[in-house]
């Protein structure tokens, strides 16, 4: 029980103490969090008070089934642009069928996550590698950057990829209100400051270095204030958020029209793999810290939770957030309670604060949505995987690419497609080294980058991958080509210390090979055959039927098969010089 509640381990626990440094951390980040809901909503296509709805029951129900002390939940850019994009595409933003799928979606979103985690099925998010998840965060943080200069701007345009926005933009520019683009741009540029700024300036002034480092997080609240208060004073021509209706949200079951719940099926899906990705590699970096643990599939049953709170609040997809987690760990949160009274401050701020923020300029919240997301944005991380792995970069390079151009679902279908295709293609053409014995050891090593000891009768190949559909027939050719070229050739050993499985195609080549070099006059040897590979291979009954031995170790088969020239190696390059004297050993050998 204590597995799916883990509330009843620090629950028992939970000390005067640790309320002091929850209630603190609470405080900060609802301070926080409310400019950052507003902002998320409106990213969402959706009406403020929704972003209020959304910071409130999935904070609570991860509190009670998430395993993270400090990971913050709430709404984030990534899945609030997923959500308006998969609602886009069915119906018109500010129409109650575009609210009702945006709601659908996290109740799907969360279903999905919930049945997911009861069947531990936490490692079907490594179906997205790193490269793909950089490159579609990369991606998705320029569309809705882009996105938001229509707010800047004070003009109406839209779209949700590149080549719709940039055009709208342009062709809309003529129209830009004045007033909203000034207030905008004070807004990005003190949010700028206040970030990187702030904080220096508040302890030059004496404050201690804690608490200038807390106030300079409430750089958003402060742009939210004075912007709102300037358009009020001034009667500013400009967007702003409105009457906020007032009061806790009604909780309700979402729609469940089984045609609407059709449609957004793919879309539900990608949201519920990136948030959660995006989720656990937030919480286990933070437990890293305390020397804490987190169980993922577990967290798959918190943010479905969530989700599903979020749903029968009238809300939309939420996840774990990365600044406001990463603020409520340095604030002192030592157990989740800290997220249950963020809640109960949200539900406050419902009450009594949405009076005050009618006048609240959209252009502010377009700036924080702005400020928030550049950050995501990571150029450094493409010359990384660029000089890492041309394949991953491929894939990173594609997902930015078909996000930009066709939309962030499809741009996260290719970029898994390619991360499986690039895989399978990598896994088809396994590295095989032609090895040697190092002068002086019993160690082998590639023939191409050190000077070893070989022998021309016997042809030993360190196959570092498992042996599979995939690759078998390349395994095949390798060994054919190889023995081909050399008619010296008498023995193949084929090293496989690095082959964790063999299936049954592999196997069937594995046969083969046998076959084909015993009608050459060549004799097949396995060498550092790991004890699974070897059963499953006895159970198959190839080494009743393999031509010549499976050897313990490489330096066993090289000293049975080459004796002299295993021997002039032991010895060390002292007794013979790595060149000339060890092809002789060779030649001697033969």
């Amino acid at each position: 029980m204590q597995r799916y509640l883990p509330f009843l381990d620090w629950g028992r626990s939970y000390s005067r103490q640790t309320l002091g440094a929850d209630l603190v951390a609470a405080l900060i980040v609802t301070v926080m969090l409310i400019p950052q809901s507003f902002a998320y909503a409106l990213l969402a296509g959706l009406p403020p008070v929704l972003g209020l709805y959304a910071s409130m029951a999935p904070l609570v129900l991860y509190a009670l089934f998430g395993t993270s002390r400090t990971l913050a939940v709430g709404p984030v850019a990534i899945s609030s642009l997923m959500s308006a994009a998969a609602c886009g595409a069915l119906f018109a933003q500010g129409t109650p069928e575009f609210a009702g799928a945006a709601v659908a979606l996290a109740a799907l979103s969360g279903g999905m996550l919930v049945v997911m985690g009861l069947l531990r099925l936490g490692f079907l998010a490594n179906f997205l590698s790193h490269p793909v998840i950089s490159g579609f965060i990369t991606a998705s943080a320029l569309l809705i950057a882009a996105g938001q200069l229509r707010h800047l701007l004070g003009v109406q345009a839209g779209g949700a990829t590149a080549p719709e926005l940039v055009p709208a933009l342009l062709s809309a520019l003529p129209g830009t209100n004045a007033q909203a683009l000034t207030l905008g741009l004070a807004a990005i540029g003190f949010l700028v400051w206040a970030r990187r700024g702030m904080a220096p300036a508040l302890r030059r002034i004496g404050l201690p270095e804690r608490l200038a480092a807390t106030l300079a997080r409430t750089g958003p609240v402060i742009a939210v204030a004075l912007t709102t208060l300037a358009t009020w004073a001034l009667g500013l021509d400009i967007a702003v958020v409105g009457d906020v209706p007032r009061g806790l949200p009604v909780l309700a079951l979402p729609p469940l029209d089984p045609g609407l719940l059709a449609q957004i099926a793919v879309p539900a899906l990608l949201i519920s793999v990136v948030g959660y990705v995006e989720n656990v590699s937030i919480a286990q970096t933070l437990a890293a810290r305390r020397r804490e643990r987190i169980d993922p599939d577990q967290e798959l049953i918190a943010l479905g939770a969530a989700n599903l709170g979020a749903a029968v609040s009238g809300a939309f997809p939420v996840s774990g957030g990365f600044s406001r987690s990463v603020v409520n760990f340095d604030a002192g949160a030592r157990t989740p309670a800290a997220g249950l009274f963020t809640a109960a401050g949200m539900a406050l701020a419902t009450l009594f604060l949405t009076p005050l923020i009618r006048y609240l300029p959209q252009a502010t919240l377009a700036a924080t949505i702005v400020v928030a997301v550049l950050g995501l944005v990571d150029v450094r991380a493409l010359v990384r995987v660029w000089r890492w792995s041309r394949a991953d970069f491929i894939a990173q390079a594609g997902t930015i690419l078909v996000t930009l151009g066709a939309g962030v679902e499809r741009g996260l279908i290719c970029g898994v497609g390619l991360s499986v295709a690039l895989q399978l293609w990598r896994s088809s053409r396994p590295h095989v080294a032609v090895v040697g014995q190092v002068p002086g050891c019993e160690h082998f090593r590639n023939v191409a980058r050190h000077e070893v000891v070989t022998a021309p009768h016997v042809l030993s190949l360190r196959v570092d991958e498992s042996l599979s559909f995939p690759n078998a027939r390349f395994l095949e050719d390798y060994v054919y080509d190889a023995v081909a070229a050399d008619p010296r050739i008498r023995h193949v050993v084929l090293v496989c210390a690095a082959v964790n499985a063999v299936d049954a195609s592999a196997l069937e080549s594995l046969e083969a090979i046998n076959h084909r070099l015993q009608d050459a006059g060549v004799t097949l040897h396995l060498s550092e055959v790991k004890g699974p590979v070897m059963d499953g291979l006895r159970r198959a009954g190839l080494p009743d039927t393999l031509t010549g031995e499976v050897f313990l170790s490489q330096y066993d088969a090289f000293r049975t098969l080459a004796p002299e020239a295993a021997r002039i190696a032991l010895a060390g390059p002292r007794q013979a010089e790595p060149t000339e004297r060890l092809r002789d050993a060779g030649r001697a050998a033969r």
